[in-house]
């Protein structure tokens, strides 16, 4: 029996928990043996999980990132003993996701991947494999990461480091570790993304594009009437945008802006906001915080009118494809992946920080009707995205990778 083991910062909580937990039941269901190993937060899953390190490491590690911007080169005893659990597991594939999160030393696991002749897959959820230092460089302009990052723009931003600027040195780093394995695969999950890896140091890889799946049993349409019924929103054009952090990246600035011209009947519905953020929103603009229940994020899709992915960089937009599955169209920005999603019958597209056309778009859907959109949006959802389907094409990579 095939072994799967695959790396992620999370399990089953979060986009890329839920992906690799799904990874992992696709892999079961093809009679694999699956092993998922994580840093920071597990859920319920039907893989095998290992704990790598404790939380105090990941205080430390926090504590290196934040004090001399070392993100990814502490948790060196955790992740020494975690690759000895490797080797006594002996994967056939090893499958990354996340590796940043302050949870593993990537110089001890790529030290590793280099010498264990074991097939590695790398899917890309974002840029910081690539980067001194960020996980996105859209928003902020930067191109130093084609070349050689230094002076990092966005220290300060996640991963945050308030002091040291290392990212010439972690450029350095990461491009000699992670250029160092032989056998090894990068999945994007956008074509906007495969395009960016192909600028980078990681150019001469082999490149396989696989979009996130999404469980269309799960998300599919709902009742309108629970989420309504409950906020109050009986009568209102619901315009909803989901997330698990917000900020002006992800286009809060530009919903609260949207918010001054809204109609009496209109309303803006974030899930996903932090306390503190909830407090200073706008009359018209409802705050939920973050929710891990998928059945309740299929009732808010369900119940909103427009689902509105407004955010600057998206290496794909799961909100938006999410969204369709429960019927629902989808406003997006024409900025990174998100274009990719929507067709002229599952929504429309504007162009980054322009309220004006927002405001259009959504007159537009509105005169329309979200039923002229639903049945596209649904078939749209299950022709591309059914998470079977996608997740399927991993089980298909790591047979031919086991049969060259």
């Amino acid at each position: 029996m095939n072994k799967l083991l695959q790396i992620n910062s999370v399990v089953n909580s979060g986009s890329t928990g839920r992906i690799a937990e799904e990874i992992g039941q696709t892999a079961i269901a093809a009679g694999w043996e699956s092993y998922i190993a994580y840093g920071r937060h597990a859920r319920t899953s039907q893989s095998e999980l290992i704990k790598i390190g404790s939380d105090w490491d990941i205080r430390m590690h926090g504590l290196q990132t934040r004090l001399f911007d070392r993100h990814g080169l502490a948790s060196t005893a955790a992740t020494r003993e975690f690759v000895e659990q490797i080797k006594k597991i002996k994967p056939d594939i090893i499958h990354l996701h996340n590796i940043h999160g302050y949870y593993i030393n990537i110089e001890i696991l790529f030290r590793y991947l280099k010498d264990a002749n074991i097939p590695v897959v790398w899917t890309f959820h974002d840029c910081w494999p690539i980067t001194g230092h960020c996980a996105y460089f859209t928003f902020v302009e930067c191109e130093k990461w084609k070349t050689q990052c230094f002076s990092c723009p966005q220290k300060k931003d996640y991963p945050s480091s308030y002091f040291l600027d290392r990212s010439k040195q972690n450029y350095t780093k990461k491009r000699k570790l992670f250029t160092s394995v032989h056998d090894m695969t990068i999945v994007p999950v956008s074509n906007w993304l495969a395009d960016i890896v192909k600028q980078s140091y990681l150019k001469d890889y082999p490149i396989r594009v696989i979009n996130n799946g999404i469980d269309v049993n799960v998300f599919s349409p709902q009742s309108r009437n629970n989420v309504r019924i409950k906020y109050g929103l009986a009568d209102k054009f619901i315009l909803l945008g989901v997330a698990t952090e917000w900020g002006r990246r992800k286009g809060l600035h530009d919903f609260i802006e949207l918010s001054k011209t809204l109609k009496d009947d209109e309303i803006i519905v974030l899930v996903g906001l932090k306390e503190d953020q909830i407090k200073i929103l706008p009359e018209n603009i409802i705050g939920i915080t973050r929710t891990e229940s998928t059945q309740e994020l299929a009732e808010f899709y369900s119940s909103a009118d427009v689902v509105m992915n407004i955010s600057y960089e998206e290496t794909f937009g799961l909100t938006t494809v999410e969204g369709f599955a429960c019927g629902t169209p989808g406003i997006v920005y024409n900025t990174t992946a998100s274009p990719e999603l929507v067709d002229d019958s599952t929504g429309l597209i504007v162009d980054p920080g322009d309220i004006k056309g927002l405001v259009k778009a959504i007159t537009q859907i509105k005169e329309k009707g979200k039923q002229s959109y639903s049945e596209a949006c649904v078939k749209r959802a299950h022709r591309l995205y059914r998470k079977e389907d996608r997740y399927r094409e991993y089980i298909e990579l790591y047979k031919e990778l086991l049969n060259k």
